[in-house]
């Protein structure tokens, strides 16, 4: 894929975010718009591109490429969390919690699956599906463990039926039936899957410019752990995991996709967290914003590098 259809692609999604961002400041899309816009893209839109992914001609490399992304992700996650534990050794209290989630928890869903579209196209969002299906078994353990400190028994299995019934990996279990069994779906479902799932990128990056309208960064310009954070997110961890995806000695879209998934931004999760268990929100909301501003740049060179 050549630099100027990369820069054509992350353009693109940026002109989609002002678009989000002019809608934020005209009050067209006001926060309890914004939350209902999230509730469409995490419920519906995007499990229907998640299943939608799954649904073209494979071949006995990309099954083969799709069981070794189950090992690939695990394995970036733990190397991500590995790194970013150390890394964050010199931050203190609440802000060493909210950037290791930062850092651990990436935007698969409104950045990852759009931009890996643009890439590899629907096999590419096979491989993020089995990334993002982690991201939401991670998340919704590590990530509450994190926030929380600690959970109780009974907690414990409420959450993890939360991660079974997510509509994500529902989606994602859905597709590999039918990727194994060739189920072939009517041409009016398949088309309707499609087209649900085609608002997901669209959808995502007005999200996201609703999100940076309200960022007021004049209050964190001389805080070093904005900084330090944004550095260790979108340039150190993805290049030490790009470093060891060489070790591999295999070059394919599949590890190609997860360590594009690893150098996303933070997820939006980082600051909905924040709020929920009274972690700084706003230091949350500002990294969110950072990390997504300045990755259309650092994934633009990412990309360029290992295309």
């Amino acid at each position: 894929m050549g630099l100027s259809v990369i820069i054509e692609s992350i353009v693109s999604l940026f002109i989609i975010i002002l678009v989000g961002v002019y809608g934020a400041r005209k009050k067209i899309i006001t926060a309890q718009i914004n939350k209902g816009l999230i509730d469409i893209l995490i419920r519906i839109a995007l499990p229907f591109l998640i299943l939608s992914s799954f649904i073209f001609t494979y071949d006995d490399a990309i099954k083969s490429n799709v069981m070794k992304t189950f090992f690939y992700s695990i394995a970036a996650y733990i190397i991500v969390i590995i790194v970013s534990y150390l890394l964050l050794l010199p931050v203190k209290n609440d802000k060493k919690t909210i950037l290791h989630f930062a850092n651990v928890f990436t935007n698969t869903g409104y950045v990852g699956f759009p931009i890996l579209n643009s890439i590899y196209g629907a096999e590419g969002i096979v491989y993020g599906s089995i990334f993002n299906m982690f991201f939401v078994i991670f998340v919704w353990t590590y990530g509450i463990f994190l926030y929380r400190g600690n959970f109780e028994k009974k907690e414990l299995k409420a959450e993890l039926k939360k991660v079974l019934l997510n509509p994500s990996i529902l989606a994602v279990c859905a597709g590999i039936i039918i990727m194994i069994y060739d189920i072939q779906l009517p041409g009016a479902m398949l088309s309707s899957i499609r087209s649900i799932g085609n608002i997901t990128g669209p959808l995502s990056m007005i999200i996201i410019g609703v999100i940076l309208s309200d960022v007021k960064m004049k209050n964190y310009i001389k805080d070093w752990t904005i900084y330090y954070g944004v550095t260790t997110k979108l340039i150190v961890i993805p290049f030490i995991v790009y470093m060891l995806s060489l070790l591999t000695g295999e070059v394919s879209k599949a590890i190609n996709s997860v360590v594009i998934m690893t150098a996303m931004p933070s997820a939006a999760m980082t600051s909905i967290l924040a709020e929920s268990f009274d972690k700084d929100k706003d230091y949350a909301a500002v990294i969110v914003s950072v990390t997504t501003l300045f990755s259309l740049i650092t994934v633009t060179l990412l990309l360029r590098i290992i295309l």
